[in-house]
Order: C-alpha cells, then structure tokens, then sequence
C-alpha cells in the first residue's frame, strides 16, 4: 500500500498518468510509482491496465523491468517498478555520452534477450522505441511500457494496425495489416538499432505516406517478389520505384556484421525478417 513509500520527485508523465521516484521503508530500495489516470469501465480498470499488469507478471526477466507490486490508493491505481536511470533515447540524444561499438552491442543485446523472452512466451511489445527501453544502474537494458502488448497465440489472431510510434512501425502495420507477429518488434528493434549508429531517429516520417517513402528511398521499394502478398494488404498503395542504396552509405562507421544484423531486422517481409532467436545468434554478437 501507499504507506509503504516514500514519494520523492515526480520524474515523468503522460497520458497514462504520473511517475514518481520513491523509496520503499521497509528496505530502503529506490522504485519508481506509475499512479495511473483511470478511465473506468463498467468491468472495472481499464484493459490496458489489467493487460500491463498481467503480462509483466507473466514475463519476468533480466530484460523486462521488474514490476514490484500493484495497489489501490484512494480509487486509484499505482504500479511500483524497479527504479532506472535513464532510457535510451536520453542516451542517444546526450552528446556527452559515447556510444562506442561495445556499448552499443550490449544495449542491441539486453534488447534482444528480453524480446526473445517475451516472444517465447507470446507476447508482442508493440512498442519498442528508445524511450521504451530503460537503462538500469548497472547498465542493463530494461524492456518497459507494455501497455500496448498483446499476447499472440495463433497467426491468425486479428490485431489492430495503430500501434507502435511511426518512426519505429513497420511496413506491413503502414499497409494495414490485421494479422502480424513478432516481426513487428524485430522491425522496430531495426530502427532502434540504427539510431544507435546514427544518433537521430533514421526513419522520422511526418505521416504514414511520408514514412513508407523515406523507407523506400533508404531501403529500396519492395515489390511481390520480395513480399508475396504485399499487394492484397489492406492499404497497400504503389509508391514510385526506387532503388535501394547501400547501407554503408548511410553508416560509414559501422562493422560489415552490423549492417548484415541491420539487414536482417530491416527486411520487408515479415516472413523473412530475422527472429530475436536468430538475432541472438548472428556473428555480430560474437
């Protein structure tokens, strides 16, 4: 219950509420609360709640910040997490701190474990951007913010295609698509990875249109025989072709291993992307 911390600074919020830091008396452990802004339902808490709470509960990891406990406070809900000192995005945009090969190889591969973590027990992130991934003191990487998650059981579940922020979506969620998978972090896992290497955002559309075309004039514009059924999807819309360019020319500094990585997680068929399994595998984590 709420009387078992100590509130200090309120260190973010959003629309789903407010974050604060705070200590826990009983162990002096520092954590930090999200007091949630309830929508009631007649079903009581909202969805979105309900579902965050139950698959953190679900899929404990090195990876997935930690979710202490849940308690009602005056008709209100707060969540208590593991408390971490930055996240990535505050990282990359920080030109103070240097993000040399090693690093940048240990945060793609903290990353990585909690994916595959999730993704070994259904669950998509749908999600997954700088600002979601958390930096504890020691310097590991803590996948947080599942209040968009799902659990995937069958391919054929229908979802719905407005998720994850537009500069990390993927192609098949801008052409509509009802029925994806894991593909889609691993997609978003891409962009991450190369805003790693560039320190801007690589792919920062001003609308879905606009983020398909400054895909396709980085990565070249997917036609059936790379994508079999790219053209049934719901939006699909023909874009002009254009040719790929070499992704050494866009990351001059980077090692052949992570441009082959940055292929694989930037592929146009989910079919073909890589797994966070294979990832995981790829020499450039050796």
């Amino acid at each position: 219950p709420a009387a078992d911390y100590q509130k200090q600074a309120e260190i973010g919020q959003g629309t789903f509420g407010v974050v604060h830091k705070a200590i826990q008396n009983a162990t002096g452990r520092v954590v930090a609360i999200k007091k949630l802004r309830t929508r009631r339902t007649k079903a009581g808490i909202e969805l979105a709640t309900l579902r965050e709470i139950m698959l953190l509960q679900e899929i404990r990891h090195t990876n997935v910040v930690e979710l202490v406990e849940v308690y009602c406070h005056n008709g209100s809900i707060s969540l208590v997490f593991e408390f971490c000192t930055a996240d990535l995005e505050a990282v990359i945009k920080d030109s103070s701190q240097v993000l040399d090969t090693q690093t940048i190889r240990r945060h793609m591969l903290g990353t990585l474990r909690g994916l595959a973590h999730c993704h070994a027990n259904w669950v998509l992130h749908r999600d997954l951007k700088p600002g979601n991934l958390l930096i504890s003191d020691d310097g590991e990487i803590k996948l947080a913010d599942f209040g968009l998650a799902r659990f995937f059981g069958s391919p054929e579940r229908r979802f719905t295609g407005q998720v994850v922020t537009r500069w990390y979506r993927a192609p098949e969620l801008l052409f509509g698509a009802k029925f994806y998978g894991a593909a889609i972090d691993m997609w978003s896992l891409g962009c991450v990875f190369a805003e790693l290497l560039l320190r801007v955002p690589f792919l920062p559309g001003s609308s879905d249109i606009d983020q398909l075309s400054r895909m396709f004039s980085a990565l070249g514009t997917p036609d059936e025989k790379v994508w079999p059924g790219l053209t049934a999807l719901p939006d699909y819309i023909q874009f002009q072709k254009s040719q790929p360019s070499p992704l050494r020319t866009i990351f001059g500094a980077a090692s052949d291993d992570a441009l082959d990585l940055l292929q694989g997680l930037l592929t146009f068929n989910p079919g073909d992307r890589l797994t966070a399994g294979r990832a995981l595998e790829h020499a450039y984590f050796r």
